[in-house]
């Protein structure tokens, strides 16, 4: 198997090449933003559906992009430009002259707009969860910022920060401001303000007006009521990623005007590079050159496009493999818990099942009541057929004939596709899946290889599931319950609050709590699934003590499913429920708990799964993710572990972190994340992840980190301070769950390849350190760190090794022949420990350092960097690198060591008394031979 992710990689180049050959236009159907011929193609804007219509939006957006494309052609020097931009119009929305949508929706898009930013007023936002060079997740702008015009007092103008937070979503730079340390201490012992370049001038404005430095800082700390105001007209044109706002400024830092010096995240992330040199190292810079000539590229084209009816259409595989591992029982289990609580009012919905050919179980039917929802339910295929050869392409082509008979086309549908079947032949309906417009969501049943059927869903944008062949797991309903409408309106979503499967001995229970919190509680069920003869014995308790019984669950003897619907909304608390198993053998009982949002008014709490790529070769790790919000508010202190379930096995748990360390970027984002390398052998694994938070806990972040455009307060223009308007700020005081909150959500699948067989050396060395921090405390340097793992950030290291160095260059490209520092007191504790280590650097405070120019300074600057060990001498990569100027007071020795002061007094000693006695004998000297001469001459005077 290890050959698979190559000739996978070759497979879908292939059908590129094909898609481009018959219709250019297909190319980018479902895919990513792609850049050809300099210019970038297929990027979608989405309005979210809680945004009111305002027809203002649309045209804001064109030219905000417009003026984005010709700024960010002349900022990379004539190498990219926007050519195509797709704009997703909410269907809420009445106006009906737009095209229709085909694989695009709100949760796909690369820049959303949505009303739900206001914890730091109208910031332009950039959700960045990779590290230097990664790409980010999404823009989101606010609708406010793109009405209001006072707005770009403070922002610059919408073309420009569009630019800026494009870098951030595109190439993974960082901003060059820090709001957090606004000051720093230069090499020449200077308090400087954080920017770059440092070219860019301006002066401090404090209550009274503008005002000299020492009047605003006190202890290196900015004063209150004290701001540092830019000069309106500038000499300087860097940087994008600091200023964007200012006329003057039209390119990006490089080397030349880089300043290293500065502590914000740029310098922390990407070891003190400049953003272009970041930039071009991206992928994008490697295949395009600058074009010929003078001329501007064209400007951008935009389509209008708006979804129509939702449509799904279940393709359920029914050959003869789906009767091993109960894989159509299973299948019928989630299909009816999809059909009656997961898939949305006013859904059409159809069945088709498939095995060597493919038949119409039910023609599309509207969703408005539980009576839709039960006649879709009866129409599930019960038996499966004797052929053991699937025909994908069969049920395909059966569901876009069904689709079809609503619209004439499949534009905008969704599929859903189970199988158990590897068919060979799935490519042969690529270009027709493709072209229908329609994205296919695909769950693969047991064990075989599924490369096929994951490219088709990667290409037509959809989730591609992993479902085990193992009784215990509830992977299945998890994968129904993770696929939406895609129309970004999480109040009419189902929520999954719990996902449990456990094998239970005769007469022995199961029970658990489960919270509901006042975020959710409409539409809420409860499911209880089991395998043999009638239900398990129920009891549900209410957060009042209520009782249910198995007696109040409508039980479906046929799918051995039991549910029950709590009318109007639920009560928030704690619910407990208790499963007694009353067959005479052990069996396994699951429990599946769902619900919408209470309320318009207050957005719910929401949990992301996802993972950083579909596959990984050995021993390269797996990245883990769960966003985890409400609205845009990054949810802080959640208890977040995710489950990973291989083919074989059994399933491992991971506790995930929102610490800024490790595979964490920033911390306290709300994007909990960890390494995860148990590979035991290639498979494709199968990922879920429950985020949980006790009550009376902080939960909501004051404001969200990460990287936003700058809103500049004011500037100084002829000398005279105008100030903008202040933003609009939210400011929230912390708020306290009273019963906490409860989520399940399936992360997809991915697979591993390369895992050699048998045992195998240790292969996995400690993380990399990125939080690295430095501080000068008088003649010592404190550093400290959060601790990586024996593997990756799991474990515990076994040393440290600890370098510096007066030359940038020789930290980042030869950090072994850096000085070494003594770490030998120092030990590593368990990964996710904070570190704290002092030392004296007293190689580097010998005498002072000289400048190019010759220019004496009285500082010594040093650049420090660690790496990490673990006991088989595997090395982590070297950390970001940190700085420290070391100042040296000019009416003090340096300090060299003690013996050479002493031997220095002493002889400075002993030359004084040396010069003195020389100048007592000299004297005395001149005084005897003046007084012998004196006597000379009185002698001749004497008759």
């Amino acid at each position: 198997m290890a050959h698979r992710g190559a000739a996978g990689s070759v497979c879908i180049l292939k059908f590129v090449a094909l898609l481009v050959a018959l219709s250019p236009e297909l190319l980018f159907l479902g895919a990513e933003v792609q850049l050809r011929d300099n210019g970038y193609n297929g990027l979608l804007v989405a309005i979210n559906p809680q945004v009111p219509e305002n027809q203002n939006l649309i045209p804001s957006i064109k030219e905000m992009i417009t003026e984005a494309s010709f700024y960010l052609f002349n900022a990379t020097k004539r190498r990219v430009f926007f050519r195509n931009i797709q704009i997703l119009i909410p269907n809420t929305w009445k106006a009906n002259n737009y095209s229709k949508a085909k694989q695009e929706s709100y949760e796909k898009a690369n820049v959303i707009v949505t009303g739900w930013n206001g914890v730091h007023g109208d910031d332009p936002y950039t959700l960045q969860y990779r590290g230097c060079g990664k790409e980010g997740k999404y823009i989101q702008f606010t609708p406010d910022f793109l009405l209001n015009d006072d707005l770009t007092a403070g922002y610059g103008s919408r073309g420009r920060v569009f630019v800026h937070e494009w870098a951030h979503l595109r190439w993974g730079v960082f901003d060059e401001y820090n709001n957090d340390k606004p000051l720093y201490i230069n090499g020449k012992n200077q308090i400087k303000i954080t920017r770059c370049s440092s070219d860019i001038t301006g002066t401090f404005v404090c209550e009274k007006g503008l005002c000299p430095q020492e009047n605003c800082i006190i202890s290196k700390l900015l004063k209150e009521g004290c701001t540092f105001i830019y000069d309106s007209t500038q000499n300087a044109t860097a940087s994008i990623m600091f200023m964007q706002s200012l006329s003057s400024v039209v390119e990006f830092c490089n080397a030349s005007t880089h300043n290293q010096e500065a502590p914000n995240l740029q310098n922390q992330m990407c070891n003190l590079r400049s953003t272009w040199d970041v930039i071009t190292d991206s992928t994008d810079f490697h295949h395009s050159s600058p074009m010929d000539g003078t001329e501007c590229p064209l400007p951008p084209t935009f389509s209008l496009l708006q979804a129509g009816d939702k449509v799904v259409c279940l393709v359920l595989d029914v050959s003869s493999k789906m009767a091993e591992a109960d894989r159509l029982f299973r299948m019928q289990q989630a299909a009816e818990f999809y059909l009656m609580q997961i898939v949305e009012v006013r859904t059409f919905v159809g069945i088709i099942s498939f095995d060597s050919k493919g038949e119409i179980r039910a023609h599309l039917h509207q969703i408005n009541s539980d009576d839709d929802r039960k006649l879709l339910v009866s129409r599930l295929p019960t038996t499966v057929s004797a052929e053991a050869k699937p025909s994908i392409c069969s049920g395909l082509k059966k569901g876009f004939e069904v689709v079809e008979k609503l619209n004439g086309k499949a534009y905008g549908s969704i599929m859903i596709l189970v199988t158990s079947g590897n068919d060979e032949l799935i490519g042969n309906c690529l270009l027709t899946v493709l072209s229908s417009g329609s994205t296919i969501h695909s769950i693969a049943l047991g064990s075989f290889v599924v490369q096929k059927l994951e490219e088709l869903s990667h290409l037509s944008g959809g989730l591609k599931f992993f479902v085990p062949d193992k009784t215990n797991s509830n992977s299945m309903i998890d994968a129904f319950s993770r696929i939406s409408s895609g129309t970004g309106d999480i109040f009419q979503q189902s929520i999954q609050l719990e996902s449990m499967a456990e094998t239970v001995e005769p007469h022995h229970q199961l029970k658990n709590t489960v919270t509901v919190d006042n975020s959710v509680g409409n539409d809420t069920v409860f499911l209880v699934l089991w395998r043999t003869g009638g239900p398990p014995e129920i009891v549900l308790f209410d957060p009042d003590g209520r009782k249910y019984y198995t007696s109040d669950f409508i039980t479906n003897l046929a799918f051995c499913t039991a549910s029950i619907w709590i009318s109007g909304t639920a009560k928030p608390g704690h619910w407990t429920y208790t499963l007694n198993n009353t067959h005479h053998s052990p069996q396994v009982l699951k429990m599946t708990v769902a619900s919408r949002a209470s309320s318009s008014a207050m957005p719910p709490v929401t949990v992301e799964a996802f993972v950083d790529r579909d596959s990984t070769y050995f021993p390269h790790p797996m990245t883990i993710y769960a966003n985890v919000r409400k609205g845009s508010y990054p949810i802080l202190n959640a208890t977040v572990t995710a489950t990973i379930e291989p083919e074989t096995g059994d399933p491992v748990m991971l506790k995930l972190f929102d610490d800024g360390a490790g595979a964490d970027v920033i911390k306290n984002d709300g994007i909990y994340s960890r390494y995860f390398f148990s590979f035991a052998v290639n498979a494709s694994y199968s990922l879920k992840v429950h985020a949980s938070h006790s009550a009376g806990k902080s939960t909501l972040a004051k404001s969200v980190p990460g990287s936003h455009a700058m809103y500049v307060p004011g500037y100084i223009e002829n000398g005279n301070i105008q100030m903008n308007t202040p933003r609009k700020s939210v400011h929230r005081s912390e708020e306290k769950q009273k019963w906490g909150f409860s989520r399940i959500s399936s992360g997809g699948s991915f697979s591993v390849l390369g895992v050699p067989t048998g045992p195998h050396p240790d292969m996995f060395p400690p993380c990399k350190i990125i939080d690295l921090e430095a501080e000068e405390q008088e003649e010592e340097v404190a550093l400290s760190w959060t601790a990586p793992g024996e593997d990756f950030d799991q474990g515990q290291a076994t040393s440290y090794e600890i370098r510096m160095s007066k030359s940038l260059k020789t930290i980042q490209d030869d950090f072994s022949n850096a000085i070494l520092v003594n770490t030998s007191k120092l030990c590593p504790h368990q990964a996710g420990t904070r570190e704290i280590f002092t030392f004296s650097p007293e190689l580097f405070t010998n005498e002072p350092e000289h400048q190019p120019d010759g220019e004496l300074q009285e500082s010594h600057r040093i650049y420090v960097a660690i790496r990490a060990m673990d006991r088989n001498s595997l090395k982590s990569a070297v950390s970001n690198i940190v700085q420290v100027s070391l100042f040296i007071p000019s009416n003090s020795v340096p300090v060299l060591s003690r013996d050479y002061l002493i031997l220095k007094g002493i002889l400075t000693v002993i030359s004084l008394i040396g010069i003195i006695c020389l100048i007592i004998v000299a004297i005395h000297y001149t005084l005897r031979r003046k007084k012998r001469a004196d006597k000379r001459w009185n002698g001749t005077k004497l008759p």
